[in-house]
């Protein structure tokens, strides 16, 4: 059995990690880390553990806890790893880490875009991007891993095989995203509760979202080019779930069978990527409490653009899901061990 610990456990990700983990069949969650509720039991916090999990939450000790788990997952603010992880943390156990300190490889642009100074550059370059679809080989032998964000995760697997393949000009490629409220957190901030998110749909962090950057750089990587683009997201009244529409250029030549090829050769063997038939859009309610994400192309050929369209749950897929996922990889298992769920509906 693989002995997990969770730092962060209280939140809406960590809480979905022990969602999953109580059914992994080979894994054990030894550390309810949460700093806002030390002593009290899980089952408490969370009414549906309730018999269920009856451990005691335990504080944020991580050299404490990598001598007890072989992984540790950090579903914890940015900023928060990289001030505490050091090479004793890494050399006892796996660290999968939730929050967005290890997702960029230039610490520079990190600093500027979360607005925090970066504890750990040392340990940047050797972090493994934990998006599995793409990254597979790398994840396997890593210490570290850093598991994407919710919308990059959407976005990038939406748009992957038109970037890889060279057919869009990715200079004219525009996203445009909703997610639920959850991808906010648990914390209780005034944009979030139910009066103002009922009956309203907003965009936010316009030509500034933090998860732009990381966009950016693993299209970069895909496409064999530096990548600029806009990105918008959107606050949608549902509670979970993400929604991408990407819009770009198609280059001259392409078809919509090259398109369509593309999305069949890059995802034919992946099981969490559902390519949908032609002309079915994605829609969330469809992914909701699952690890899959539902992506579809659609060419428009009077405007000669191709609108690329992804739908998955942004705290299993976008989160926990992904994390878990990440860990199967390290720990050579069944890489869908523990998530082979069905979406739930309605």
């Amino acid at each position: 059995m693989v002995k997990a610990g969770i730092i962060g456990s209280t939140g809406y990700a960590g809480q979905e990690l022990v969602r999953l983990l109580l059914q992994h069949k080979e894994a054990e969650i030894v550390w309810y880390g949460s700093r806002s509720y030390v002593d009290e039991t899980f089952g408490s916090v969370f009414g549906n553990m309730f018999q269920i999990v009856e451990n005691v939450c335990k504080g944020d000790d991580l050299h404490a806890l990598s001598r007890e788990a072989d992984v540790i997952f950090t579903a914890t603010p940015q900023g928060y790893l990289a001030s505490v992880i050091d090479e004793e943390i890494l050399d006892n156990c796996r660290v999968i880490d939730l929050s967005a300190d290890f997702r960029i490889k230039d610490a520079d642009v990190y600093e500027k875009w979360y607005g925090i100074k970066h504890e750990s550059r040392q340990l940047i370059p050797e972090a493994a991007y934990g998006l599995c679809e793409i990254n597979r080989e790398q994840v396997k032998g890593a210490r570290l891993i850093a598991n994407p964000g919710c919308y990059p995760t959407c976005s990038v697997l939406s748009i992957y095989p038109l970037a890889k393949n060279g057919y869009i000009d990715m200079k004219t490629l525009v996203i445009d995203a909703k997610s639920g409220t959850s991808g906010a957190g648990r914390g209780a901030k005034i944009p979030n509760l139910y009066c103002e998110v009922n009956e309203n749909i907003k965009a936010y962090g316009v030509a500034s979202h933090r998860h732009t950057p990381e966009i950016e750089e693993q299209l970069s990587y895909a496409a064999g080019e530096p990548v600029t683009l806009n990105f918008t997201p959107h606050l949608v009244p549902m509670n979970r779930g993400i929604l991408v529409t990407a819009y770009a250029n198609l280059k001259r030549g392409v078809t919509a069978e090259m398109v369509r090829k593309a999305y069949e050769d890059a995802y034919q063997d992946e099981y969490f990527v559902r390519l949908l038939p032609e002309g079915t859009c994605p829609e969330t309610r469809w992914v909701e409490g699952s690890n899959f994400v539902d992506v579809c192309p659609k060419v428009d050929e009077r405007t000669g653009r191709v609108i690329m369209m992804g739908a998955m749950d942004n705290i299993t897929k976008g989160a926990a899901g992904q994390a878990v996922q990440n860990m199967n990889l390290l720990f050579g298992m069944d890489e869908a061990e523990g998530l082979r769920f069905v979406p739930v509906f309605p």
